[in-house]
């Protein structure tokens, strides 16, 4: 039985030297000053490669990141190649990194999964990793989540967070979630993105602020507006501000009558008639249908915002993440255009 190295290794001394020049070449990996390439290493590799960073690798594996850090290390060594390019915001992969990972992906999921098997009781699979799914809290608690029933009857798990765009892009770049559902577009090459749907804003009040404002919104714009309580997502009234720019060309300066970090409410309290406020269609469909809700202006070029699915670069960490990623962007892509069903909050 071979001795565990300081790096979590097996085998012989991991402390290989650095990548070093004039490595080999071949079919197989290049290998550099220390030998063969050592299995565990082989995994720690693929697991950062899949996890797009160390600590991300880290926590998938259950080890410690200086573990991991050591272990990429010494592969580099055995290899005599520089495999990731170390950053602020997680580990890119080199052009030979991306050629192993290709060439050892199959064969190391498939012993994994073989070991899997060996190691429980036969015809008995233990449960499925789950998917770390985050975004928008209505969105995904209105249209995404009950899309996603028929791949829980199928073994999919989920694991679900709520919150904003930023802080959740820069979650999904340390590790702590599989896929994303974006209201902006990921600038750079550290996330991959699929557009995932549209959303239409609309202006929108109870019908007392219809009969109210009447037709004065088309005839006066923004000015019939004016002493009219406004409720916002947040106090900086971020997708009325959009609204208002888009729509009527102005800057909106205003304190908004009551804020709730929370679109589902937003919409209750408009519907209870505190005030007015800019939702996205998807979520008030079923007042403006009912009539609890008026859209209080039609404007030719209404605001539309897209929503996008982000996940790391590079094959998923496992195929549910693949599944429940493809489901969605075929769903939202056959689902009948009515306004749009996309994320809105933040915005």
């Amino acid at each position: 039985m071979n001795d565990r190295n300081s790096d979590g290794s097996t085998g012989a001394a991991a402390d290989g030297p650095g990548p070093a020049s004039g490595a080999g070449h071949g079919p197989g990996p290049a290998v550099g000053n220390g030998g063969l390439p050592d299995l565990n290493q082989l995994r720690t590799f693929l697991a950062v490669y899949r996890a797009g960073a160390f600590t991300a690798g880290a926590r998938v594996l259950g080890v410690s990141q200086p573990t991991v850090t050591a272990q990429i290390r010494a592969l580099e060594g055995r290899l005599g190649r520089e495999l990731f390019e170390r950053g602020p915001r997680g580990a890119a992969p080199t052009p030979f990194a991306d050629d192993l990972a290709t060439r050892i992906m199959g064969p190391l999921d498939a012993l994994g999964a073989a070991a899997g098997a060996a190691a429980g009781p036969p015809g008995e699979e233990g449960p499925a990793e789950p998917v770390h799914l985050a975004g928008p809290a209505e969105f995904l608690a209105h249209s995404v989540l009950p899309t996603l029933a028929p791949l829980v009857e199928r073994g999919v798990r989920l694991r679900v967070s709520f919150g904003l765009t930023d802080g959740l892009l820069d979650e999904l770049r340390a590790g702590r979630h599989d896929l994303v559902v974006s209201t902006a577009r990921p600038r750079g090459r550290s996330l991959a993105w699929l557009p995932l749907s549209d959303e239409e804003f609309v202006l929108v009040g109870a019908p007392v602020w219809a009969e109210r404002l009447g037709d004065r919104i088309a005839a006066e714009g923004p000015a019939a507006l004016h002493g009219v309580p406004l409720v916002a997502y947040a106090e900086d009234l971020p997708i009325l501000r959009r609204y208002w720019r888009h729509v009527f060309g102005r800057r909106l300066t205003a304190v908004p009558a009551v804020t709730a970090p929370d679109l589902r409410a937003v919409r209750a309290a408009v519907t209870g008639g505190a005030g007015v406020s800019v939702l996205p269609r998807y979520l008030c469909a079923a007042e403006l249908a009912s009539g609890a809700l008026v859209p209080l202006h039609l404007p030719e070029d209404p605001p539309i915002n897209t929503g996008f699915l982000v996940h790391r670069p590079g094959p998923p960490a496992h195929p549910h993440v693949a599944l429940v990623r493809d489901h969605l962007v075929r769903h939202e892509r056959d689902a009948p255009r009515g306004g749009g069903a996309g994320p809105a909050a933040g915005q």
